[in-house]
């Protein structure tokens, strides 16, 4: 690379601003360049609490496993695309999909549309969950990331509140067991409004952090950057690797839940019952967690290791519960008749068991939102974490998709249920050592390589870009 463009590299990177705020206890360095946050009704339009739940409010269903298809590169299309158009093009499989499951009831030969409606919504909820989390984990400041992963779960999670309502009240009265084409035309209608928020949103380049420093944009101009981008991410912080268990097991438990356990045990009006108060359950965890997360008075590792701890105890406690309930049933024989009554509202014991199911989850959202917090703790760059929430989203569907099959094989009930209870064990003992080997107090620019790669691929060192930004910061200061 020629001097030339090595400086511009400078510049640019440089430009973007500091990446955040620095921890006071490191040596003195200088201080970020801050910019002033717009004013009035603009200013509440474009502050990143209000920006940040907006990139949420498209994603009103659940995704499934059929996401893996694309996930990997949609990171990189976000890098290269922007989060923006990636959210806009990422929400359009969602519609299609509910869509063929409404032509599937009222045409029982319309599976290939199914098959390929799900092949696309692999492809646009990769573009969407990657584009949402880097705007999430970037947009605020590091004391904020709990509170905003929060927001985004809660948002997230009230979509499925108003459609697990809206369910509840289609099949309150049904007695077919099955779901209604009134359910999936008001499913199509929200998921077709949802496709309209990105059009709405800022642009992440105009975003101004709450402390005044810019949120960075990706800079790459090439795709064979910005595949280099994620080899540069993996190598330079391999410690991520600690947490693709967790990844994988944060979508494998689904199938327990909602087939083996809901699905199977309670009938229509019951069951939908049970899903609104498991997503009533999902944003009461998504608070609870993220106000632990982000309190300031205590030091980032060590809500770091309360957020392991809480996770830990509530993942025995609940599956020794279930435990107990999973013994008494296993699944029907094929072609034999079942001899299990369902559970209604009105059955003996049917308020313990919802009551396991509401606490499922609620440990289901700190779940998620703990393992969100941690690779925000790692990097405040969105590029990086980016490149982080594809790998945990391709990750996640990858288990999503394996369970699926099992449960489509028929694998008894118990098999799933105990793989969902290891995998979780197995996940929380390997998040155990990042958490003391990665998680620091501040995020350090030392550790955002990426953040330091110029256009043309290359690193620059910390102490040459320090001086460059000090450098921009007394011209801005001249001005």
């Amino acid at each position: 690379m020629s001097a030339t463009n090595a400086d511009e590299g400078r510049e640019k990177v440089a430009a973007d601003g500091a990446l955040d705020e620095k921890s006071s206890a490191q040596e003195e360095v200088e201080q970020p360049i801050t910019y002033e946050q717009p004013k009035g009704l603009r200013g509440l339009y474009a502050h990143p609490r209000t920006q940040s739940p907006l990139s949420s409010l498209g994603q009103l269903i659940h995704s499934p496993p059929h996401q893996i298809v694309l996930t990997k590169p949609d990171r990189s299309i976000n890098n290269k695309l922007g989060s923006k158009l990636t959210l806009l093009l990422g929400t359009l499989g969602y519609a299609l999909y509910v869509g063929s499951y409404l032509a599937m009831n009222i045409h029982p030969n319309a599976g290939g549309f199914v098959i390929a409606a799900g092949a696309l919504l692999g492809i646009s909820a990769g573009l969407l969950w990657t584009a949402q989390g880097s705007l999430m984990l970037s947009y605020p400041t590091e004391s904020q990331k709990g509170q905003f992963i929060s927001i985004f779960w809660s948002i997230f999670n009230l979509g499925s509140v108003v459609g697990a309502a809206v369910s509840l009240g289609l099949n309150s009265k049904s007695t077919a067991n099955s779901v209604g084409n009134g359910t999936y035309i008001a499913f199509l209608v929200l998921t077709g409004i949802g496709c309209l928020i990105p059009l709405f949103m800022v642009d992440p380049k105009k975003m101004i952090r709450t402390d005044g420093t810019k949120v960075t944009t990706p800079r790459h101009p090439s795709w064979k950057v910005e595949l280099y981008g994620l080899y540069v991410t993996v190598k330079t912080d391999p410690l991520i690797i600690l947490l693709f268990p967790m990844f994988f097991a944060s979508n494998w438990f689904y199938t327990w839940q909602f087939n083996a356990y809901n699905g199977y045990l309670f009938d229509i009006k019951a069951r939908s019952l049970n899903n609104l108060l498991y997503w009533i359950a999902q944003i009461i965890g998504s608070v609870l967690i993220g106000l632990i997360l982000d309190q300031e008075k205590i030091k980032r590792r060590i809500r770091a290791y309360a957020g392991w701890g809480i996770l830990f105890v509530a993942v025995w406690a609940l599956h020794i519960w279930a435990y107990f309930y999973q013994r008494d049933y296993k699944r029907p024989v094929e072609g034999l008749p079942d001899p299990f009554v369902k559970y209604t509202t009105d059955t003996p014991g049917y308020g313990a068991r919802v009551a396991l199911y509401f606490f499922f989850g609620i440990v289901d959202a700190m779940w998620q939102i703990t393992a969100y917090w941690i690779m925000g703790a790692m990097s405040n760059d969105p590029a990086k974490l980016a490149h982080f929430t594809g790998l945990y989203k391709s990750i996640q569907s990858a288990g999503a998709a394996g369970i699926w099959a099992a449960d489509g094989d028929k694998v008894p009930y118990m098999n799933i249920f105990l793989s969902t209870w290891i995998l979780l064990v197995v996940g929380l003992a390997l998040v155990l050592p990042m958490i003391h080997l990665r998680v620091k107090d501040s995020t350090d620019l030392k550790d955002e390589a990426l953040a330091r790669m110029d256009d043309s691929g290359n690193i620059i060192p910390v102490e040459e870009l320090k001086a460059v930004d000090a450098k921009a910061g007394s011209e801005k200061v001249g001005v």
